[in-house]
This record gives structure tokens, sequence and C-alpha cells, in this order.
């Protein structure tokens, strides 16, 4: 961890000493924000239209659909800039919520079509290629789970003012982690080819990045960090979710043999995320019945939604 931390320190003085850097923080807060957003904007546009000349306009609408849902993340940090915390209850709620809204959408935009396109490629054998990915999304992020430095949502409640800057950064390497698997997830999906599956998933990890960012910020806020700046940081775990996005679309677009395998490697590795984070998080304080009811609503709006697309 103090490798990372001496890394990440050495690359900021870098970008701090930079001149363009320089220049653009003496810039009034409105103009200085207006000329971020303006770069981003135009790097996007040439990597929308690099993207469409490669792939085709489905694959853009993917790439921005996982631009949009990992701004979800910041979408569910706003809440620290009016609250210091939230009841357990509540959030437990929330992140019950979000893990219905991910198991329907994996089983329904995920793994359903995967044994479809499996078949499709080879009749009667599409179960077996998606079990496969499965156990490869899940035993990939089993050991980045092993090997890399992290703590689970347990470890910090987004209600405690805690003194450890160190387990908040953990933790935060933690959602980061764990967005770049589910930007993968959108990328696949609509990769395949399929609008609504692309559609719903986008959806569901929109939804499930919402009380994450919450997660992250209001912690960052209790240690004293300035709000917009707790807001920015939770925002940032949330934009690792385009780079998963734009892979997946790479691999299953160059690689189209490779689509079940893909999609059952981006739904074991959200099972994984349900069943290693989120389920253990809403049953940890007491609440587990209002995480139990709110996981069920969250399927039933999943599997709602999906019917409506279909």
């Amino acid at each position: 961890m103090a490798n990372i931390q001496a890394y990440l320190n050495t690359q900021y003085s870098h970008i701090q000493s930079n001149q363009n850097y320089q220049k653009i923080m003496s810039m009034p807060p409105i103009q200085r924000w207006a000329t971020i957003a303006g770069i981003f904007l135009f790097s996007q546009l040439l990597l929308f239209g690099l993207l469409y000349l490669l792939f085709g306009k489905i694959v853009v609408i993917g790439f921005l659909a996982s631009i949009l849902a990992g701004l979800a993340t910041g979408l569910g940090a706003l809440p620290a800039l009016f609250f210091k915390e939230i009841s357990n209850k509540l959030f437990n709620s929330l992140l019950g919520g979000a893990a219905g809204v991910m198991l329907a959408a994996t089983a329904f935009s995920l793994l359903v079509p995967g044994i479809d396109y499996g078949n499709q490629m080879w009749p009667g054998k599409g179960l077996w290629f998606v079990s496969a990915g499965m156990l490869i999304g899940a035993c990939f992020l089993h050991f980045a789970d092993k090997h890399l430095p992290h703590l689970h949502f347990d470890a910090v409640p987004p209600n405690a003012n805690t003194d450890s800057l160190q387990k908040i950064w953990l933790f935060i390497i933690a959602i980061t982690i764990h967005n770049f698997p589910e930007g993968m997830t959108v990328g696949v999906s609509f990769g395949s080819g399929d609008m609504k599956n692309g559609i719903v998933l986008a959806i569901a990890i929109a939804l499930q990045n919402i009380p994450e960012g919450l997660a992250v910020a209001l912690p960052l806020v209790g240690l004293g960090y300035n709000k917009w700046k707790a807001v920015g940081i939770a925002t940032l775990t949330g934009l690792v979710e385009p780079v998963g996005g734009l892979l997946g679309i790479t691999m299953v677009s160059v690689f189209s043999s490779v689509l079940p395998i893909a999609m059952g490697f981006a739904a074991g590795a959200m099972l994984f995320v349900i069943s290693e984070e989120i389920i253990p998080e809403t049953h940890s304080k007491g609440r587990s019945r209002y995480a139990t009811f709110s996981l069920m609503a969250g399927f039933i709006i999943m599997m709602t939604l999906d019917n409506i697309l279909s």
C-alpha cells in the first residue's frame, strides 16, 4: 500500500508541476471547470468517432452507456453535499435494491442470452461454455480480491467519522476494482449486438453504482474532505467502467466466438460482487429484513423493465 501511495504522490507532483495544469488551475472556478469539461468532451468525441469507424453505431452507444453508468457513482455521492451521515436502514435498503437489480440483469441479460448465443454456435453446448465463463469471472475477481490491497464494504460504514485515512482509501480501491468488470459487463452486452440487453444492463449497473458513490463520499466528508472533492473522488471510482466497457466491446466485436464465454465471465463477476460484497454488508447491522424486501423489489423492477423492452 505504501508503494502505491508513493507512486500516486509522485505522479500527482509531476502533474502539478506541468505548466498547462497550472494555467488551468489558475483560472476562475467556472472557467476552470468549463475548460476541463471541454477537454473531456473533445477526447470522447475523438474516441467515439474511432469506435464508430471500427465497429459501428451500437458499439459507440455501448461505450457511452458505460460512461453514463460510471457517472451514476457521482450522482449517488451528491447527498454528501447536504448530509454527513444516513441511517443504516436506508443505506442497507439501497444496497439490497442494488443487489436485486444486478441479480435480475445478470439472469435475464447475460446468462439466458449467453446460453442462446452458445447454442447457436455449438448446438446443445451453450450452457457449458457460459458456465465455464462464470467460473473464470468469479475466479478472476477472487484473485483480484485476494492480491490487491483493499477493504470491503462493512469495514467502512458510510456514517462513520473514522480517523483512518488509509482505511478509506483501501475501500475506494475496492470499489474501483469491482467497477472494472461491471464496465466490461455493459461492453460485452452491447458488443453482442443486442441493444435491449445492453440497455437493461447499463441501467442495472447505474442503479447499483448510486449507493456505492454514497458509500465512498460520506466517509471522506467525515474525515474533513471538501464536500465537492469527496463527490469528485467518488465519481472517479466509477470512471474506470468505460475502460472495462471498451475492453469488453473490443473483445467480443473482434473475437465473436468468445461471446458466450465473455457473457458468462461478466455474469460470474457480477454474482461474485453481489455475494461477496453487497449481501454480506446488508446483513451485517441487524437490518437484513429491509434489505431482503428491497432486493425483491429491485429484482421485480428489472424483470419488468426487461419484459417491457422485449
